[in-house]
């Protein structure tokens, strides 16, 4: 359970709402290229609005040593167009000029802050072990204890970041209510829905390079799925595991850190094989040409793409199913010419008359760039989020939302 935005009246009250608008930028001009994440959190912004709320937006941008790790100039500006409404920025988090500027908001209007992630607390926190950052420890930071008492209300709405335990994520919950935002609390509300309570039959295409992901999420939902389609490193892994000699992509797979997952997905395979797809035929790189060929004998050549026949096979099962949900392209789309596979099976799914759900990073990059976004009915907002809430583990800014209901629901 978590606090709502039905729950509070934003009048007249300043609140700090932490987002996730982490786009893909030009490196060389600082051109934003994909607004999504800004488009997402449009309703919460405008609800908080139109309730007289003085909202103050934090949000990162990539990580320090990245090209595009900048400013938020431009995502404010950006924003400012979404929701027809001048946004203010400064280049400051914590600096004198960010808190007057906070401290002069009038009802309705909207600042954004700086990148949180020029902050080192931001970034240095182990957010693996997240559960020895307790709120407590994360509100002591000074990001945190600098901004916290110009706040009544500390809305979250950073579903694409909520596996990370940072302080902007986490701290402020110590010292006021953590409210779920309108797109995080879609969010669960859809995942929650196709882990826990999928309508049959259920198939889950997985595909990508997110192997050890992919694999914990298939050991969370295999009991509830009927079948689970793989291609990409996830279905070489497989395939391995089945006795295939797959040449250099072992290699490949082994560099990558993912050769354990071998053995993981020889026990998967042994207790549920009839559930488990792999690919039929492939699609070889042979000296930047793409050639399909079928599973017999050693692969000689580095596997790009499914190939035609597991198109098919793969197209008729989406086609029956009710509920999908689909992880990660079936090949290196980024290249033309090994873009088939992803292209065939985001059109299967498309088509389907289930109920469609694509995770976020390049599969769902794939889905706006061919045209088939508008036909599926929720395209997540998170990558790594998405994974971690599909395979069941804990969500740091789930978790505490969750400790936020019981501390300030009663009053």
């Amino acid at each position: 359970m978590f606090l709502t935005m039905d729950d509070f009246n934003f009048e007249d009250k300043t609140v700090v709402l932490r987002v996730d608008i982490n786009c893909p930028i030009d490196p060389s001009s600082g051109e934003i290229l994909d607004d999504k994440r800004i488009r997402e959190i449009k309703k919460t912004v405008n609800e908080l609005i139109n309730k007289n709320a003085k909202v103050v937006i934090l949000a990162h941008q990539s990580r320090p040593g990245k090209k595009d790790f900048t400013f938020l100039k431009e995502h404010a500006k950006r924003l400012s167009k979404i929701i027809n409404k001048n946004v203010y920025y400064v280049d400051e988090v914590i600096g004198e000029r960010a808190r007057e500027k906070i401290l002069s908001l009038k009802p309705g209007e909207v600042l954004m802050l700086e990148n949180v992630r020029f902050y080192s607390e931001e970034v240095l926190s182990d957010w693996k072990k997240w559960e020895k950052i307790t709120p407590k420890k994360q509100a002591k930071t000074i990001l945190i204890k600098s901004l916290y008492k110009y706040f009544d209300y500390f809305v979250n709405d950073a579903f694409a970041a909520s596996h990370r335990a940072q302080p902007s994520l986490v701290g402020f919950s110590y010292y006021m209510p953590m409210i779920a935002g309108r797109l995080l609390e879609k969010e669960v509300k859809i995942l929650s829905k196709v882990v826990e309570n999928p309508e049959n039959p259920c198939i889950y295409c997985l595909g990508g390079a997110k192997a050890e992901d992919s694999i914990k999420v298939i050991k969370n939902v295999i009991n509830k799925v009927d079948y689970i389609l793989t291609s990409g490193i996830v279905g070489n892994i497989f395939l391995i595991a089945k006795g295939y000699d797959l040449g250099e992509n072992y290699n490949v797979i082994k560099n990558m850190g993912f050769e354990n997952l071998i053995e993981e997905a020889k026990k998967i395979l042994k207790e549920y094989e009839d559930k488990i797809y792999t690919p039929i035929d492939v699609a070889l790189n042979v000296n930047g040409e793409r050639v399909e060929k079928e599973l017999n004998g050693k692969i000689e050549y580095p596997i790009n793409d499914i190939g035609q026949k597991t198109i098919e096979l793969y197209s008729e099962i989406i086609k029956e199913a009710k509920t999908i949900v689909a992880n990660g392209p079936a090949g290196v789309f980024e290249n033309e010419k090994f873009a088939l596979g992803t292209i065939k099976l985001l059109e299967a799914i498309a088509n389907s008359k289930g109920f469609k759900v694509i995770g976020g990073g390049h599969i769902g990059a794939a889905a706006e760039l061919y045209g088939f976004a508008d036909k599926i009915d929720h395209i997540s907002t998170g990558g790594g989020a998405t994974l971690s809430f599909l395979a069941g583990e804990k969500l740091p800014v789930i978790e505490m939302l969750k400790e936020s209901y019981k501390k300030f629901k009663k009053g």
